[in-house]
């Protein structure tokens, strides 16, 4: 079953590829024996990363419709917050990038993070390597914008685009600790703000000390993701950090932190996060978390 499965998705069957991806994200019995079968892939997979309001989607939106007239395709990946306690999600990038959705060269899934700190949804790994197989060009993941913690995607993504826009200057600051970093392209989107310029001079002041620790500094590129300027010169800066991107050491690094992650999801399969909080109400005002968590050692 599964291997004819693989042969439908390989051959761009677009119904069976939604149906495993539905199998993969509710961990129906057997799913890991595709996986299994996936063969090895260099489909790029390009993160777009940043804080809620800088214009990703459209941002995305722009970059579509510029991969389509390369004649080229594309499948696009949006994570959308979800809530803690009934893990549903209002899945907005529908409506932003609705055009796309009967496009035969474009393939759009929104998915919920489903409680997952890091802006990604759980299985988003299992779910790229499918894409990866399905005859994509590119693969764009979104993910939902949630500021320090989403750092995951650059344990996923072979470049990481982080916007941000010239409103930002303060939160900058405390980005810089954990996104700023995981940039290969900054994009500052809507750039026909006032003191957009000073923006970008003083965030490349602020990436300067990073040019000795890397072999090519890191482009910032303005857009007007709404009126679709800068998005050719995105695209191509885009297409020139893949290439470099496969020849240096965080290729390696990208695979070792793929493989971390699905080992912990492994390890932690029996745990229950209902299951632990019906334990701890019986625990009562007795409760001490440190030796509750001492019966999982």
């Amino acid at each position: 079953m599964w291997q004819q499965y693989l042969q439908k998705i390989q051959q761009a069957d677009i119904r069976t590829l939604a149906r495993c991806i539905s199998l993969i994200e509710n961990e129906s019995q057997g799913y890991e024996s595709l996986m299994r079968l996936l063969p090895s892939s260099a489909t790029p997979v390009i993160g777009i990363t940043g804080p809620p309001g800088a214009g990703k989607s459209t941002l995305v939106d722009s970059l579509i419709g510029l991969i389509v007239e390369q004649e080229k395709k594309v499948a696009v990946l949006c994570v959308d917050p979800s809530s803690p306690f009934n893990l549903g999600a209002l899945l907005g990038d529908r409506l932003r990038m609705s055009k796309w959705y009967n496009n035969p060269n474009v393939f759009i899934r929104s998915l919920a993070t489903r409680g997952s700190l890091g802006g990604l949804h759980p299985k988003i790994i299992e779910i790229t390597d499918l894409l990866k197989v399905a005859g994509f060009d590119y693969i764009i993941v979104e993910t939902v914008g949630v500021g320090q913690s989403e750092i995951e995607i650059a344990g996923l993504a072979d470049t990481t685009v982080v916007v941000v826009v010239p409103e930002a200057g303060d939160e900058i600051q405390t980005m810089k600790a954990g996104i700023m970093e995981i940039a290969d392209l900054f994009v500052v989107n809507k750039s026909d703000r006032p003191d957009a310029d000073t923006f970008v001079k003083n965030l490349r002041l602020m990436l300067a000390p990073a040019f000795h620790r890397q072999e090519t500094p890191v482009a910032v590129i303005k857009t007007i993701a709404s009126q679709k300027e800068g998005i050719e010169e995105l695209y191509a800066a885009i297409n020139e950090n893949l290439k470099q991107s496969a020849k240096n050491t965080k290729h390696f690094w990208l695979l070792a932190e793929k493989a971390y992650y699905l080992i912990q999801q492994k390890r932690l399969k029996d745990i229950n996060k209902a299951a632990l909080q019906e334990s701890i109400k019986k625990e009562g005002a007795d409760f001490n978390l440190y030796r509750f968590i001492k019966n999982y050692d």
